[in-house]
C-alpha cells in the first residue's frame, strides 16, 4: 500500500555541495590531493539525490526493487541518491473517447463515446498494479463502455417494456457507467470524478432506415393525438348544441356533421368552407 515519504531540505544538501566545492578549491591550493578528490567524489554522489515535486505531482521512491515510499507535499527535497524516482502526476485528467461502434440489447449496431474525468489517487498502485497506468484507463473505459451498451437498448421503440434505454434514460445509465469504470480503475488507484456518455447515435448503415422508423412512430402518436382530440371536440359540440336547443338533428344530420367535423379536424390543411346561399330563382 502506499505510504508517505519526507525527504530532506534540498536547500540544506545545496549549501553543503557548496561547502565541498570551496573545500576543493581551497584544497588543491594547499596541495591535499586526497582529501579534494573525496570531496569531488562526495559531491557527485550527492547530487542525484535532489528533486522537486511540483504542486498536485508526487514522486514515487524505490530503493532496489524495495518500494520506500512517495512524497506528495510539494517542494524541493533531498533523497538517498540510490533511490529510483518516478513522477506521478495527481492531476485531474480528461480522457474524451472516439465514438466506437458497439451493439445494444436488441443487437443494433449504435456509435457510442464517453467523456471520463479521473486522476491518480494511490501512487503505488498507480506505478506498481498495471503497466502504463493512462493506457489502462484509456483501454477499460472502452470495455466498460462496450459492457454498458450491451445491457440496455438505444430506445424502446422495439421493446415498449423497456424502462432504461441509452437514449432517454441519461442518470440511470452514466451513474452505472461510473460505477462500472469505478470498479476496473480501483487497480490501478485511479479515482473517478465524473462518467457521462456524450455521444450517442445509430450506425451509419442502419442510420437512415432508424430515422424513418422514428418519425413513422412519431407521425402516427401525433395523429392518435389529434384523432383523440377531435372526438372530444365532436362530443361537445354535439353536447353543446343539444343542450341549448339551438337546432335539432336527426341520426342521420349527426353523423354527417360528425363526418365532415372529423374530415376538418384531423385534415393536414386548413379546410375550404362552402357557403350554402340557397336557391336562386330567377
Amino acid at each position: 500500500m502506499e505510504k508517505e515519504y519526507k525527504g530532506l531540505s534540498g536547500y540544506l544538501f545545496v549549501f553543503l555541495e557548496l561547502l565541498i566545492l570551496v573545500f576543493v578549491v581551497f584544497g588543491f591550493m594547499r596541495g591535499m590531493v586526497v582529501p579534494s578528490v573525496v570531496s569531488i567524489a562526495l559531491f557527485i554522489l550527492i547530487a542525484p539525490g535532489f528533486t522537486v515535486v511540483d504542486p498536485n505531482q508526487s514522486c514515487v521512491m524505490v530503493l532496489f526493487g524495495a518500494y520506500r515510499g512517495t512524497i506528495k507535499v510539494n517542494g524541493f527535497y533531498w533523497v538517498n541518491p540510490f533511490f529510483s524516482k518516478k513522477k506521478i502526476s495527481l492531476r485531474a485528467r480528461n480522457f474524451d473517447s472516439e465514438p466506437i461502434k458497439v451493439n445494444d440489447k436488441l443487437g443494433n449496431p449504435i456509435m457510442i463515446g464517453l467523456v471520463l474525468v479521473w486522476k491518480v489517487e494511490e501512487t503505488y498502485r498507480a506505478a506498481f498494479g498495471v503497466n502504463e497506468y493512462e493506457n489502462f484507463v484509456v483501454v477499460q473505459s472502452e470495455a466498460a463502455l462496450r459492457k454498458l451498451a450491451g445491457l440496455y437498448p438505444y430506445d424502446n421503440i422495439e421493446d415498449e417494456k423497456a424502462k432504461v434505454t441509452l437514449r432517454e434514460s441519461t442518470e440511470e445509465v452514466n451513474d452505472q457507467l461510473e460505477k462500472e469504470i469505478r470498479e476496473r480503475l480501483e487497480i490501478a488507484g485511479v479515482h473517478v470524478i465524473e462518467a457521462r456518455i456524450n455521444y450517442i447515435a445509430y450506425a451509419q448503415e442502419i442510420a437512415r432506415a432508424m430515422l424513418k422508423r422514428q418519425q413513422a412512430t412519431a407521425i402516427v402518436a401525433a395523429r392518435f393525438k389529434i384523432v383523440e382530440g377531435a372526438v372530444s371536440m365532436v362530443e361537445m359540440a354535439l353536447d353543446e348544441l343539444s343542450s341549448k336547443e339551438i337546432v335539432n338533428l336527426d341520426e342521420e344530420k349527426k353523423a354527417a356533421m360528425v363526418s365532415n367535423l372529423m374530415v376538418v379536424l384531423c385534415g393536414d390543411r386548413d379546410a375550404a368552407p362552402v357557403v350554402n346561399t340557397g336557391t336562386l330563382y330567377q
